[in-house]
């Protein structure tokens, strides 16, 4: 198995009818089997919040305060620049995530103990588990979810077009609304060159600079209370250096009566020692207060300037400012000067420089159409590839007239109108199913049924992994509506697909289970809860007793033994 992420443990407390359990897991296929209702389904749910998923505080098992769920994931080291991009140190190979839920509904993350984002959980997710649930049949159905299928099975290709594309998009808008906005002050250009060059012509006289603001009304502050700072300042000063009762000659006592003793005892050392440095810190402020002392200088004259310059500053502000705060409006002056000559430029220029910009447009629409071409062609042929893949993967799952197509409906390049460029091109994604040779080509969503829908899913990440590898995989009620024959090739599959990857399934059926290489029984006690007691690994016989009671739906069945140690025998 190549190196990706490893998911060795999760450990689970008061969620659902779960108590508190811990699961090692290893590499390969992991399967978790039990009785309706055991809380098998609830492991994945605490994966699901390890992960970013919507906190409920409904998961909380009744009469306690809160919920916890934490994964151990063992992290190869070539990875750590990915997660240090999302604010996330991994220590030791090791990433920890934890997450819990009150029972009020508040939730807490923490990576490696840092408190993270629950969205910062939901993107680290997609390099570390891809979870498949049925939740994932319903999103197959929508076109959005089938393109993004098919752009990542093209990979690197369709990320580099993709990128050249979105440039291009926002280049022709940001443009477009440029001339729209040229367009509409032209009308109105010789009212709004007058309003701008008076105001050019204000702040060049001004000379007003960022940041200023701020600093004149420190100063006048300042400058308003001279007398009041001097007297604080003076009283501060005796205060230290009174030579009877001032701090410094305090201290300077303290310090001399300690001088002979300290030697005789370290812990008066170290009272001496703080006394000394207290000495010396006040002995520095004293000079300093004395030089602040003596800069204090009454200055009428500045002050008057200093609010005359405000007074000018506000009237400015109240004539072209918005809602801000006065000092981030006196900046906003500042910056709509420096951009003014752009704007008197665009509104002089007039028609040339309009027609300038739409030739401009002209061609960056040509770079667009260009690169929305490039992107229909990518998704074309890796539509066309994963159609090939996934069809030879569904016929070894007991499917074997099935073929799955995909088909790329994309804008008439002939006759294009603005409104085709999406946010992601011009192509629209859809997946069908024919039932066999001459059958009609049905979309998936209406053509399968539940167990076909679970077998073209599983294809699908078996296709998707060999172009975009995860390094643990989660399967729930993968199974689902199917049986007999096509239940073991699912199996098989999922077997083959844990030769490249941790695969954890959640599963009924003995068929799947038997192909485990690691088998988790979950059990309720006799109070209708789970605790890490009920929560075990079976091998050799007992892994034969539990495919068997999975096989008759009862214990101590001899033909349902015998069945199981066939099945078994298949992944040998």
């Amino acid at each position: 198995m190549s190196e990706r992420t490893f998911l060795d443990e999760i450990t689970i407390r008061s969620i659902g009818v779960i108590d508190q359990a811990t699961i090692e897991f290893s590499h390969g296929l992991t399967v978790l089997s039990g009785e309706t209702g055991a809380g098998k389904t609830m492991i994945l749910t605490a994966l699901n919040l390890i992960l970013g998923g919507k906190s409920d505080s409904g998961l909380v098992r009744k009469g306690s305060e809160r919920l916890m769920a934490s994964g151990r994931f063992r992290v190869p080291a070539e990875q750590n620049e990915l997660f240090d991009s999302f604010g996330v140190a991994v220590e030791d190979n090791e990433l920890v995530i934890s997450r819990s839920v009150t029972s009020d509904g508040k939730s807490k993350a923490t990576c490696n103990g840092i408190a993270v984002t629950a969205n910062t959980l939901v993107n680290m997710s997609e390099f570390i588990v891809e979870v498949h649930a049925q939740a994932a049949n319903i999103n197959i159905s929508k076109s959005s979810k089938q393109r993004e299928l098919v752009d990542k099975f093209a990979g690197d290709t369709y990320k580099s077009a993709f990128s050249v594309y979105s440039q291009a998009l926002q280049s022709y808008f940001e443009l477009k609304t440029r001339i729209a906005s040229l367009q509409k002050s032209i009308a109105q250009k010789e009212s709004e060159l007058g309003e701008l060059r008076e105001f050019v012509s204000m702040l060049e006289k001004l000379n007003l600079q960022q940041g200023e603001y701020g600093k004149i009304n420190a100063t006048i502050e300042r400058l308003s209370n001279v007398e009041q700072l001097r007297l604080a300042g003076i009283a501060a000063s005796n205060a230290i250096d009174d030579d009877e009762t001032g701090a410094l000659n305090g201290l300077n006592v303290a310090r001399h009566a300690l001088e002979s003793a300290r030697s005789k005892d370290s812990e008066l050392d170290l009272i001496h020692s703080k006394i000394s440095e207290g000495y010396f810190l006040i002995d520095d402020a004293r000079t300093e207060l004395a030089t602040y002392i003596h800069s204090l200088e009454a200055d009428p004259e500045h002050l008057e300037i200093l609010n005359s310059r405000k007074a000018t500053i506000n009237s400015l502000i109240k004539k072209y400012g918005r809602d801000e705060s006065l000092e981030a409006e006196s900046d906003n002056l500042v910056l709509k000067y420096e951009q003014s000559a752009e704007a008197i430029a665009d509104l002089e220029g007039g028609d040339e420089r309009l027609q300038a910009m739409e030739k401009d447009l002209r061609s960056i629409k040509d770079s667009l159409v260009k690169a929305a071409k490039e992107l229909t062609k990518i998704r074309t042929e890796a539509a066309s590839k994963l159609a090939v893949a996934v069809t030879k993967e569904i016929q070894e799952l007991s499917m074997p007239h099935t073929t799955f197509s995909v088909l790329v409906k994309t804008a008439d390049y002939a006759a294009l109108k603005e409104s085709d460029f999406t946010a992601v091109g011009c192509d629209e994604i859809s997946m069908f199913i024919s039932s066999h040779k001459d059958a009609p080509l049905v979309a998936l969503a209406k053509g399968a049924s539940g167990g076909e829908m679970s077998r073209v899913m599983l294809a699908l990440e078996v296709v998707l992994a060999a172009t975009h590898p995860v390094g643990t995989y989660v399967f729930d009620e993968v199974d689902a509506g199917v049986g007999g024959k096509a239940a073991i090739e699912v199996g098989r599959r999922l077997h083959a697909l844990s030769r490249h990857a941790q695969v954890i399934v959640v599963t009924h059926l003995p068929q799947v289970a038997a192909w485990a290489d690691s088998h988790f029984v979950v059990s309720k006690d006799i109070n209708g809860s789970v605790s890490q007691s009920d929560v075990r690994q079976v091998q050799g016989e007992d892994r034969i007793e539990e495919i068997a009671r999975m096989l008759a739906g009862l214990e101590n069945s001899t033909s349902a033994r015998e069945h199981a140690a066939e099945l078994l025998s298949l992944k040998v």
